[in-house]
Parts: C-alpha cells; sequence; structure tokens
C-alpha cells in the first residue's frame, strides 16, 4: 500500500521487493463539519484567508496523509489552519460529523457514507478527474487550484528475488482479478478507483511509486515533517 506522504525509507524498499501491479486508488477528499459557513471549495477558501488560523482540521498524526495534505492544500491555496492531531481517522471523523472539528483533508472512500447522508460537506476532490463515487463534487482543476492531487494507492509486491515467473503468474493473476465484473462492482462500491490496464504491470508500479517518491519527499522535507516515535 502506498499513500502521498512518503519517505526516503521507501528507496530501500524499493530495492527490498518486486513490484507487481498498481491496483486502485483513492483520492483525497476535503470535506468540512456541515456548520461551516462556504457554500462551495472557492467560498472555503476565501473564508479560511479571511479567517487565518481560526479554523481546525483533523490529522491523524504527523506525517500522515491527512497532515501532509492539509499542508499541501494550505501551500496550495494561500490559507491557514489549525492541525488537531487524532490516534486515527475514526476518532477524527466521529468529531468531525459531530462538528467538534472544522475540517479534514480524509481518503474520500472514508467520507463516502457521510457525505451521501448529508452529514458533512465535500467540497473537492483532491484528483485529475471527477471521483465516480460522487460525480458532483468538483476537481481542484475546477475550483482553481490546479495541479493539486493526492490519492491513497494500493499495489501489490513480492520480496526481492522472486523469480520472474512467479512474478508474471501473479501478474496475470491480478489482471485477471481486476477484470472481473463483480471485483470491480465491489471495489467501485468501496469508492476505490480501480488502476488502468497500463498501470498493471511491474514497470508501471515501479515508477509510479519512484515518482510518488520524488514528489513527496521534498514537500515533507521542507514542511520539516519528522516520524512519530511511539
Amino acid at each position: 500500500m502506498g499513500a502521498g506522504a512518503l519517505y526516503p525509507v521507501q528507496y530501500d524498499l524499493i530495492r527490498d521487493f518486486e513490484p507487481i501491479s498498481l491496483l486502485t486508488f483513492a483520492p483525497m477528499l476535503i470535506v468540512a463539519k456541515n456548520e461551516m459557513p462556504a457554500k462551495d471549495a472557492k467560498d472555503l477558501i476565501a473564508w479560511l484567508k479571511a479567517n487565518p488560523d481560526k479554523a481546525s482540521a483533523a490529522t491523524v498524526g504527523a506525517g500522515s496523509a491527512a497532515h501532509v495534505c492539509g499542508l499541501y492544500f494550505q501551500d496550495k491555496t494561500g490559507t491557514r489552519f489549525q492541525f488537531v492531531p487524532y490516534r486515527g481517522g475514526a476518532p477524527a471523523m466521529q468529531d468531525l460529523v459531530g462538528g467538534q472539528i472544522d475540517l479534514m483533508c480524509a481518503e474520500a472512500s472514508q467520507t463516502l457514507t457521510y457525505v451521501r447522508s448529508g452529514k458533512l460537506k465535500a467540497f473537492a476532490v483532491m484528483a485529475k478527474t471527477r471521483w465516480p463515487a460522487l460525480p458532483k463534487v468538483p476537481t481542484t482543476d475546477e475550483i482553481g487550484a490546479p495541479g493539486m492531487y493526492i490519492s491513497f494507492w494500493h499495489g501489490l509486491w513480492v520480496p526481492a528475488g522472486t523469480p520472474k515467473e512467479v512474478i508474471d503468474r501473479l501478474n496475470v493473476a491480478v489482471v485477471d482479478a481486476l477484470g472481473d465484473t463483480a471485483v470491480r462492482r465491489r471495489l467501485a462500491d468501496l469508492g476505490l478507483v480501480i488502476a488502468t490496464r497500463e498501470q498493471q504491470t511491474p514497470a508501471a508500479l515501479a515508477a509510479f511509486q519512484k515518482a510518488e517518491i520524488q514528489k513527496w519527499w521534498p514537500f515533507i522535507k521542507a514542511a520539516n515533517i519528522k516520524v512519530e516515535s511511539h
């Protein structure tokens, strides 16, 4: 499994594992409590600019996808808000729905039930295209923040040194599974976007992982995000 917040140690992981295939993507979504006065994403950005550091945003710890995504959103939109760390996504979402926290940059599939039931406002999906599960929510390109993309993504690897014929057989199995109608329907129900056929190769996964590290490590370093010890 991969996500936007990738550390240099994952260069070692590239050497330790052999890629099989990208599987699915779950874009990040900007969501807020229902009491948030903004009507749409442009209103939200304007409100945050007019009220710097007054809003609170949930994260699940320093360096988590929610934290990196929130910092990325601030950087791209020129806004400021306070981060509130939680021990997990479930309590953060509970407080967001309850109105104890103002907003969150969350994995889209995590928010699906709440947005569909009207318990949360969804302002933008941080992807190039609209999310099929919530097609009415605009992309960040559409709200005037072009190129602001961040997504959870999932892939399959095996230990380094695995014979090529085994890798090839596993890749064929993955491609067959992702092409199955029932599997595709189930993944869509979960709010996941299936990797394209071109992305379902070992080379595509390796290239994508390296690109993610190259994109996010400079940002993480500049933001002085450090791994939390427990």
